[in-house]
């Protein structure tokens, strides 16, 4: 058990199904309020029930006023969950405007929108945790994703700015970068995901347990996927090598669909 987390009111965006559900019922566990977000008002209010928790549905872009409300005054943990994947699978088609910049409402700048509002009551009370459910992508890149992969290196750049800008005044942030989670967004991504990432994929539990030891551990990224690390390091010391990698599965990929 984490002992700060006992009590603490939590809020988790696209908590209806998958990773989000996955992370509400073990905040719930720990002891944790737990406000249930997702735009789906009824798998919301399935989960919070299941859970104990308190169902605000709607866009996770205005939900910090509500969940504040239902929490009693305060947010002590936030998590960013709720994300879209348009566009995956298609490497020949550019994805059209508006689903580029849905993709960057909901993967960028909802997190942004729940900091801003955050924030303030968090420096008075010199604390508050901001969990962002990122991706692998975010560090790497996914073939046939572009507004995805484009989106989730936003995120996770946006998650560093919040941790190097406010740790020293009691901000704890932690950005989750799995490679492929059995969740519907996985089932989603056709013969891309079936060739990168279904073969590695863990259940939405496993992601939740890495968070909390992450949380233990007080670490900023949270890896599910350990081997993510290795990627991560051969992209920053042989980018070129690493992108001819990456080609080689974009051919592979481009056999098979």
């Amino acid at each position: 058990m984490v002992e700060a987390l006992q009590g603490a009111g939590v809020v988790v965006t696209g908590a209806g199904g998958g990773i989000g559900a996955a992370l509400a019922r073990r905040f719930a566990a720990e002891g944790a309020r737990v406000v249930v977000n997702d735009l789906d008002a009824g798998r919301a209010k399935a989960v919070a029930e299941e859970i104990g928790g308190i169902a605000v549905a709607g866009d996770a872009s205005a939900v910090v006023s509500d969940a504040r409300d239902a929490l009693g005054g305060n947010v002590d943990v936030y998590c960013a969950n709720a994300g879209v994947a348009f566009g995956v699978g298609n490497t020949d088609e550019p994805l059209d405007e508006t689903g580029w910049a849905t993709s960057w409402d909901v993967n960028v700048m909802a997190h942004v929108r729940a900091a801003h509002a955050l924030l303030p009551g968090w420096l008075e009370r010199g604390s508050g945790r901001f969990v962002s459910t990122v991706s692998a992508a975010g560090l790497l890149t996914m073939i046939g994703a572009a507004p995805y992969a484009v989106t989730k290196h936003g995120a996770y750049a946006f998650a560093e700015y919040l941790s190097l800008t406010y740790r020293h005044r009691g901000i704890k942030v932690h950005a989750i970068c799995p490679q492929g989670v059995r969740t519907d967004m996985l089932a989603a991504t056709g013969t891309a995901g079936d060739l990168v990432l279904q073969p590695t994929a863990v259940e939405p539990e496993d992601v939740a347990e890495a968070l909390f030891r992450g949380i233990e551990e007080d670490r900023f990224l949270i890896l599910p996927h350990p081997e993510v690390a290795e990627y991560y390091q051969a992209r920053a010391a042989e980018p070129d090598r690493w992108l001819a990698g990456m080609n080689h599965l974009q051919r592979k990929w481009e056999e098979v669909r």
